[in-house]
């Protein structure tokens, strides 16, 4: 039987696109050799040479960097610098983007989360890496705020490297979305999960509940509705949190449900990052038929004020989702319990 690889899906909508010239191929290519070099350090991660622990350096974020953070960070960020296809690269570890030599640029803009779920990386628990390509929109050869800081809905593809019990890419490129597993004799990344869709209701949401503290009224009336039993509406649900998110959002999308990250007395912006994290996931389950919004907004419509922006993040299938916003807007308050 004749298997579909992810380097002839991308070749196939490289063919299928008018006026293609081959740059937007070339990168998927790219990020398809990074995405196997580091899947390899991760499981190789506590034998050979030392990649576990911390570096001793903090990032942008607040946050103690890693050694496998900095290894995905460097080894994405060298392999599509020199590809001659992206203008710029930004790293939710870095503080500012990196603009790629003028001889050099090419005309995209490489957004990454490079090695995402950190504190999970030491006791061998999925972690992934995310990123999302935007078109540059700005006239000439430079880069500019604008390039940098498009709404989610301008992202041309998002997808995110799962490193668990296999390592799976998931992509969309506005046709489906699309998973392909690797196959570790053959080096290559084959078709397992065509045209994803997730169901249109779980019955399973996902939150840190170690911060109800932090949570105001409204959030945790929606966690408290969640668990309440109702088989008309399929409640309770189910808690399944693994406090990675590309691991926590890949079982939502599979299986349907809410993943949620609300903003909180600790965080009132949210917690995860706009351009990294929230955005390029609302691409990805939009285009499989779910929604993303913080609350009260779409994701996706959202343009950035800077690069490493916070916002809430309620993503999963549609109704689940709906109910939420319906409930933090307090349209659905008198249902909840006291």
């Amino acid at each position: 039987m004749q298997r579909t690889t992810l380097v002839q899906y991308i070749r196939q909508r490289g063919f299928s696109t008018p006026g293609a010239t081959g740059e937007f191929t070339s990168l998927m290519n790219e990020i398809i050799v990074a995405a196997k070099i580091v899947s390899l350090e991760v499981n190789r991660a506590g034998i050979g040479e030392d990649i576990l622990g911390l570096t001793g350096k903090i990032n942008i974020q607040g946050e103690e960097v890693q050694k496998l953070d900095e290894f995905a960070d460097m080894t994405f960020t060298t392999i599509i610098g020199q590809s001659g296809t992206v203008c710029a690269i930004c790293s939710e570890e870095r503080d500012e983007p990196l603009i790629v030599p003028k001889t050099d640029r090419g005309k995209y803009i490489f957004m990454m989360d490079p090695l995402d779920g950190s504190s999970n990386i030491d006791v061998n628990v999925g972690i992934g890496s995310i990123f999302s390509i935007y078109r540059k929109v700005s006239e000439g050869n430079e880069v500019h705020d604008a390039d940098l800081r498009q709404p989610g809905h301008k992202q041309v593809a998002a997808g995110y490297v799962m490193y668990g019990s296999s390592t799976m890419f998931v992509l969309t490129t506005d046709q489906g979305v699309h998973g392909f597993t690797l196959d570790p004799s053959l080096g290559e990344f084959f078709l397992s999960h065509p045209n994803l869709r997730i169901p249109e209701q779980g019955s399973t949401y996902s939150i840190n509940e170690g911060n109800m503290e932090n949570w105001d009224e409204a959030q945790k009336h929606l966690v408290n509705h969640l668990k309440v039993s109702d088989p008309a509406t399929r409640r309770p649900y189910k808690l399944r949190y693994i406090g990675t998110l590309v691991s926590d959002f890949h079982r939502t999308l599979l299986k349907g449900g809410i993943f949620m990250y609300p903003s909180d007395k600790k965080s009132p912006e949210g917690k995860l990052r706009y351009a990294f994290e929230a955005a390029p996931m609302a691409y990805i389950v939009e285009h499989a038929g779910g929604r993303a919004s913080t609350g009260s907004q779409r994701i996706l419509d959202i343009v950035p004020e800077k690069l490493h922006q916070r916002v809430p993040l309620f993503v999963g299938s549609p109704r689940d989702v709906a109910l939420a916003e319906n409930i933090l807007s307090g349209k659905g308050r008198s249902q909840q319990p006291a």
